[in-house]
């Protein structure tokens, strides 16, 4: 069997394959269909490696619909170049080092989502989109307004136009930020109709069901936590999703020193934001549930501040989210620190 590797790129890659007998076989081409199906089309069932990539999914799909066995590997696995020398690095000398990783083995596997947490994903992505362009829309309106010395009242995005329409402003400065308050009225609808979406496509998800019997995880949390997740038998633990996630700290450690600093922020960003805006939401609760969470953030809030406590409660969230899904369980507000006994029975 034939060993390829695939250095893949935007617009063009370069491929190594490596026959039986050790001839290199070298070439750049189109990243497009036709012509991977042009070159590899013919070609015997080979084993080929790629890097994980925007482009590396369509990718593998394209060539195992040619035939071939395809792996999709980790690109953060430094051993897979070990063949490589690093004062040089070249699309060229990149491709053979994955066709001699491929040939010899030495590669990490890097998950690929199902189809299902796809479409998902590609739908919380649209969403995060909207979300992006709509707070930096509220941006551009605080400014203007700040520098008439005006403020719009405290409360949620969704109805920060009509907080502003509200306030007494010139008329100049009212013509100032009508399209971008008219804007933000366009994004809000398509939001709603985004969260419906996703709601709609994750409807039959058990999964995505039991998350939501957590307190402050809504439809759109469960549905990103589920994609993120994917498989949970992947990660061996809380602890290695809370790190997959980005929400470990940082550390530099020698000898006897050791010193941790802010969170890695490593991972899907977006997971990380909506587990760190759900243990906000936490904090403020007043239902009975989130009591023992509320209580044990406390505690750290007093050592360590508001701050630390908030992204340390998502990393708890992040861990007991795991466990549901692992043991296939509801939230029990009885098993968390801190909630008294009489709540508890």
């Amino acid at each position: 069997m034939d060993h390829v590797g695939i250095d893949v790129h935007k617009r063009e890659s370069q491929l190594c394959m490596l026959n039986p007998e050790g001839e290199v076989t070298e070439v750049r081409i189109s990243t497009t269909r036709e012509r991977f199906r042009a070159v590899l089309g013919d070609q015997p069932r080979a084993k080929v490696l790629i890097e994980s990539s925007t482009e590396s999914e369509w990718v593998a799909r394209c060539l195992e619909g040619l035939g071939h066995e395809v792996i999709v590997a980790d690109p953060g696995f430094a051993p897979m170049y070990g063949m490589r020398r690093r004062r040089v690095k070249t699309d060229v000398r990149d491709a053979r080092a994955l066709a001699e990783a491929c040939r010899s083995g030495v590669y990490r596997l890097a998950h690929r989502r199902s189809e299902q947490q796809r479409r998902v994903t590609a739908g919380l992505v649209v969403r995060e989109a909207l979300v992006r362009s709509r707070t930096s829309f509220i941006s551009v309106v605080r400014a203007l307004l700040g520098k008439e010395g005006l403020r719009a009242a405290s409360g949620s995005a969704e109805h920060f136009p009509e907080r502003v329409s509200r306030l007494e402003m010139p008329g100049r400065l009212r013509s100032e930020v009508a399209p971008l308050l008219a804007a933000m009225v366009k994004v809000n609808e398509q939001l709603a109709w985004c969260d419906a979406a996703v709601e709609e496509a994750t409807k039959n998800d058990p999964m995505v069901a039991l998350l939501r019997t957590a307190p402050r995880i809504g439809p759109v949390t469960a549905a990103a936590f589920r994609a993120v997740v994917d498989n949970v038998e992947r990660f061996r633990g809380p602890h290695q999703l809370a790190a997959y996630l980005g929400l470990v700290p940082r550390e530099k450690s020698s000898g006897e020193t050791q010193h941790r600093g802010r969170i890695t922020r490593a991972g899907d960003s977006r997971t990380r934001s909506l587990l760190v805006q759900a243990s906000q939401r936490i904090r403020y609760s007043k239902v009975p549930e989130t009591l023992g969470l509320r209580m044990w953030a406390k505690r750290i809030e007093v050592r360590r501040g508001k701050a630390v406590a908030t992204v340390a409660l998502a990393r708890k969230l992040a861990g007991i989210l795991f466990a549901m899904l692992r043991d296939g369980t509801p939230f029990d507000p009885g098993k968390q620190a801190g909630v008294p006994a009489a709540l508890a029975a």
